[in-house]
């Protein structure tokens, strides 16, 4: 077949003047001076190679997100408020003196909600014990159940959970399901029809209200939670699928951590997906959370939901501050280590006022563009004097940071980018001794399984893998 040059030539043009088109777009809306200049260059030099890629991943604000949130929001917000809450954290009562009031003000005023005293917080460590307890909740609600994944696969795991939620439904107990359209791409139609078919509601997280956000596969809804009778609430880092209970090699055993919490706090977690689920339907769910006496455990946890539809970027000054926080000691646990560059500074200053920092990270691979750029990040950090540890026995997927001997957040939020600012995450933060006490245990115990290393995972690796690292850390703005 004879190629006609002459209907090419045109054809070449049109494309370079959208890739020039595109490039604009990128210098105007992307969030960071990076990422504008890694689009806009690749745009106009490469749109061959990255028109098609710029559609999907390209944006990094939620058109139409932003203003259907704020409908109703003031209602919901003083329903999720006690002012007495405000007035504790205002005067510098307990339980702000712990962490400090400022601290807790600026995290208060970033995530929108107030730091909540009188609540029970329990860490659930890997899946066997975090999804009996779930079961063991919808097993016992009497009124309503509140289900969101990022992740559900028609699984055993996912079966059981169905089967779970119609068995409520026919015994009177609402329940909602939200799972996320991207992440759970390969969730089969029959699942979502026999959850319907059994009474629940059941709608997917998705971008693709406005045409703005058609092609779009950034804006993934990450969080994890789950709420029975507003009592108890279910957040970590656990998704639905069998692979979480550490049933799929090479990954297993899968380390992964989830909290239960209970007592009022309970309220701003089931706001959370209150506000996820208006979104979807333009409905408030049916399910308004009832007064919740607070607990003698007197644990106060700081309900934190973060998201690109947020003002400010929520998710990036949440570590800024946890991190600066910090006077003695820092253990951060996440699966990817693509940190941005005000999230290591923050590190690197927090090592040079004497902060024990440490960063455990997997040693297994589950995402190889994402690990050699965290290899790349590690030996960053490990020449700022940070200290590097990487999980041996499985696949780490938990997202813990500990901050001294007081408080310490649990949740869905990746040390990355695209937590930071692409995905929407939940993390709370607890300010409790006791708890923070449990979490160093925890954490002590994955240590002892890990091996802390040094310069030379970087420096003994041969010349294409060194460039394959640098090449992947490119990519870091979507990464």
């Amino acid at each position: 077949m004879q190629i006609d040059w002459s209907q090419l030539g045109p054809l070449l043009a049109v494309i370079h003047v959208l890739g020039l088109a595109a490039a604009c777009h990128a210098i105007l809306n992307t969030r960071t001076s990076q990422g504008a200049i890694a689009w806009a260059v690749s745009l106009a030099t490469m749109p061959y190679l990255t028109l098609i890629p710029y559609l999907f991943l390209g944006r990094s604000k939620f058109a139409g997100y932003a203003d259907a949130r704020r409908l109703r929001n003031e209602t919901l917000r003083t329903r999720a408020r006690v002012p007495e809450w405000d007035r504790l954290v205002a005067g510098g009562e307990r339980p702000a003196d712990e962490l400090g009031v400022g601290i807790i003000r600026t995290m208060s005023q970033l995530g929108g909600m107030p730091i909540v005293p009188g609540n029970s917080v329990r860490t659930l460590v890997n899946g066997e014990a975090t999804f009996a307890a779930i079961f063991d909740a919808i097993e016992e609600a009497r009124h309503y159940v509140i289900v969101q994944f990022f992740i559900v696969r028609a699984d055993a795991l996912g079966d059981m959970l169905k089967d779970a939620l119609i068995q409520c439904v026919a015994r009177g107990v609402r329940a909602f399901f939200l799972y996320d359209s991207i992440g759970s791409f390969d969730l089969p139609s029959s699942y979502v029809d026999a959850l319907r078919a059994g009474g629940v509601v059941v709608h997917p997280f998705s971008t693709k209200r406005h045409f703005v956000n058609r092609f779009q596969l950034n804006f993934r809804n990450h969080r994890k939670i789950v709420v029975v009778d507003g009592e108890r609430a279910f957040v970590g880092g656990h998704n639905v699928g069998v692979e979480y209970l550490g049933a799929k090699p090479p990954l297993s055993p899968w380390r992964d951590t989830h909290i239960e919490v209970r007592g009022p706090a309970v309220a701003n977690i089931q706001f959370a997906f209150t506000e996820d689920w208006y979104w979807v339907t333009q409905e408030l769910p049916a399910c308004d959370p009832p007064h919740v006496a607070p607990r003698h455990d007197d644990m106060s946890c700081l309900v934190m939901p973060t998201g690109p539809a947020d003002r400010q970027e929520t998710c990036l000054l949440f570590f800024v501050e946890a991190i600066n926080a910090a006077r003695r000691r820092l253990w951060i646990t996440t699966p990817y280590l693509v940190p941005d560059e005000a999230v290591f500074s923050a590190l690197r200053l927090a090592v040079l006022r004497g902060v024990d920092v440490r960063i455990m990270i997997p040693a297994r691979r589950d995402h190889y563009v994402v690990f050699e750029a965290s290899t790349l990040y590690a030996f960053d950090a490990i020449r700022a004097g940070i200290r590097i540890f990487r999980y041996q026995p499985g696949f780490l997927h938990q997202k813990v940071v500990l901050i001294d001997d007081v408080a310490a957040a649990i949740g869905s939020a990746n040390l990355d980018n695209r937590s930071f600012r692409l995905n929407f995450e939940i993390m709370v933060l607890t300010v409790h001794r006791g708890f923070a006490s449990e979490v160093e245990a925890m954490l002590l115990r994955d240590f002892a399984e890990s091996v802390e290393i040094d310069r030379s995972e970087y420096r003994d690796a041969h010349a294409l893998r060194k460039i394959g690292m640098h090449v992947a850390r490119l990519f870091a703005p979507i990464l």
